[in-house]
């Protein structure tokens, strides 16, 4: 049964190269069999039509490939599409593609459902399953990246790993998945395009840095207080800000690369000009932009959007630090795809079109 097959995609090239060797088979064919899993996105042995049928057939008996298949789209007013993928377990995940006239960013998952239960993301609010394999995570880009150019006509330019899950606590299957994304023998994208996201897990940016790694990292903040933060963030009790501010340091020192802050802002809780004042002493720790994000609302209702003239002081408080700011506007909210709202609501979704 298929259980009793090696995921072939866990190997490394040279594991692959190993495996061929035992069979008789030259190395090269390793490296062709490599690029169809990841350049060409194959996922069944007769894919690959350059290598013989006799080995296809060897490489059948003791192996399979795990991945994820594109089940639902739907597409927003402002041409956002949100994708639920599944897995061949059965889950179901999430993936945005976001295009907008500058760039055109997929937004990925690292996990089925996420542990950290921040209160105002409805992924908190379902329960961690598991974590995503690096194929499952690279599968999603590949269908994203394929959905930019069918639709749009346009090619990825970036990647956010902002989806469901924290991808700091699937950090072995996210570095090898950012690996195959910037190699040569899988899709070749800078990995200056990557940025990666945490709600702040100390030790893992710590590591981050000790791995030297050359992507972009994000922070979730939404508060520069301690006492705010760990109102809507947990996470904040085990890894407060005067840790995260030192692991960030650390980073930055091993790195170079300047950090992100997002920060979302709720009405009447970390919007007033006190708030951009902590935001501001805080960022002082390392280089770093800060990105504002509109708050979109989930089904809860705890927390509010405030107003555009409240968000538009905020930023301006900051630019006047002379701090570097976007003010990030919701995209496909209209269809739950915006930032913290994806929660597998296309379940349903998929079901009632089935029915109908």
């Amino acid at each position: 049964m298929e259980n009793k097959k090696t995921n072939i995609r866990l190997l490394s090239l040279d594991e692959i190269i190993d495996i061929l060797k035992g069979l008789g088979e030259k190395p090269f064919r390793a490296k062709q069999i490599y690029e169809w899993i990841w350049k060409k996105n194959a996922h069944a042995f007769d894919d690959m039509t350059n290598i013989s049928k006799g080995l296809r057939e060897k490489l059948e008996e003791q192996f399979y490939m795990d991945g994820v298949s594109l089940t639902e789209t739907q597409i927003s007013k402002d041409k956002t599409i949100k994708c639920a993928f599944k897995t061949l377990d059965g889950e179901v995940i999430e993936g945005v593609l976001i295009p907008t006239a500058k760039r055109t960013t997929a937004c990925i998952s690292s996990q089925v459902g996420c542990s950290l239960a921040c209160k105002f993301c409805a992924t908190g609010k379902l329960k961690l399953k598991r974590n995503l394999s690096h194929g499952e995570i690279v599968d999603q880009v590949v269908h994203l990246k394929n959905l930019a150019k069918e639709k749009y006509d346009k090619n990825l330019s970036n990647i956010v790993y902002m989806g469901m899950g924290e991808p700091l606590l699937n950090y072995k299957n996210m570095l090898r998945s950012i690996d195959i994304i910037t190699s040569e023998e899988g899709l070749g994208m800078s990995p200056k395009r990557i940025t990666v996201s945490t709600a702040g897990i100390a030790k893992m940016i710590r590591k981050l840095g000790d791995d030297e790694v050359r992507f972009n990292l994000a922070l979730s903040l939404h508060a520069a207080n301690d006492e705010k933060r760990s109102k809507i963030m947990e996470i904040n009790d085990s890894n407060n800000l005067e840790t995260l501010s030192e692991a960030l340091q650390y980073f930055y020192d091993k790195t170079g690369t300047r950090v992100t802050f997002e920060y979302i802002i709720f009405k009447d809780f970390n919007d007033s000009l006190k708030d951009a004042e902590e935001l501001a002493e805080f960022a002082k720790c390392v280089p770093c932009k800060v990105n504002i994000i509109e708050y979109n609302p989930i089904d809860d209702g705890e927390f509010q959007r405030t107003t555009r003239e409240r968000t538009d002081a905020f930023a301006q408080f900051l630019e006047e630090k002379n701090m570097i700011v976007n003010v990030r506007r919701s995209r496909g909210k209209d269809i739950d795809a915006a930032c913290g709202q994806l929660a597998n609501k296309n379940k349903t979704i998929l079901s009632s079109k089935h029915e109908s």
